[in-house]
């Protein structure tokens, strides 16, 4: 005899159990797919190569296939994979991976230090940033140029943290990209935050002296507040040279290729 109600108890139950698998899964399947990233991205699975069967990937990382399959998606997304019919999915070259994706960039590891991609960083700062500059002494505003300023004491303050200093370093190029008020410039702003963020912490690493950044960093505000485009074009050139040196300085060290 079944008890008053107990079916919609069985059901009730089991309606939660399914909430909790679903609500459980993103989990997984974010895990799993940082677990086969890092794994491309730390060689395990090279360049070219195929990647094993969906039934070996289920049994390695003790997922479900429709998990792998939506991790495949997401690291296909990246730019990490691609699918071939009737060969699988490859893995692709290094070439065509995001390396503005913050999450390609920590599953890189030690590589996210490489002179070829710390250089290519360098290079596209070299382009946008001084005519950045130059735009913001123009166009930025009072609070933006406050704004600016602001980060100069964050990171005077923080001469000895590394996290903090390259946190307020990061937060004083992404406001001179926004203060340029130009469309293209606001949008680099937020799509190179991560690889923006990793070159700096790499150049802070690297200098002993980065009172002497800071300084010209604090030229740069001054220049924008007297609204002279030449002088702050010219000191955005200064703070690239000295993260150039740098980072030279870190490569030889290292002996980063």
């Amino acid at each position: 005899m079944n008890h008053p109600g107990g079916g919609t108890g069985v059901a009730d139950r089991a309606k939660r159990q399914a909430h909790r698998s679903l609500s459980r899964r993103p989990r997984v399947r974010h895990n799993v797919t940082a677990a086969i990233g890092a794994d491309i991205c730390g060689g395990r699975f090279p360049p070219g190569t195929a990647l094993p069967r969906e039934s070996d990937l289920c049994e390695t990382y003790g997922v479900s296939r429709t998990v792998i399959r939506e991790s495949l998606k997401v690291l296909e997304t990246k730019g990490l994979v691609r699918g071939r019919p009737r060969v699988g999915t490859l893995v692709s070259d290094r070439s065509e991976w995001n390396v503005l994706d913050a999450q390609i960039l920590e599953w890189m590891g030690p590589d996210v230090f490489s002179a070829e991609l710390l250089g290519s960083i360098l290079e596209a700062r070299r382009t946008v940033e001084p005519a950045a500059a130059f735009l913001a002494a123009a166009r930025a505003t009072t609070q933006e140029i406050a704004d600016l300023e602001r980060a100069c004491d964050e990171m005077h303050a923080a001469q000895g943290d590394l996290e903090a200093f390259t946190a307020a370093d990061t937060r004083f190029h992404e406001t001179l990209l926004r203060a340029s008020h130009n469309k293209v410039f606001h949008q680099l702003s937020s799509i190179i935050h991560a690889a923006l963020s990793h070159a700096l912490h790499a150049s802070n690493s690297a200098s002993p002296r980065r009172e002497e950044a800071l300084g010209v960093h604090r030229e740069l505000v001054d220049a924008l507040r007297l609204r002279d485009g030449a002088r702050a074009e010219a000191c955005s050139r200064s703070i690239l040279d000295l993260a150039a040196r740098d980072l030279s300085g870190l490569m030889n060290r290292t002996g980063g290729t």
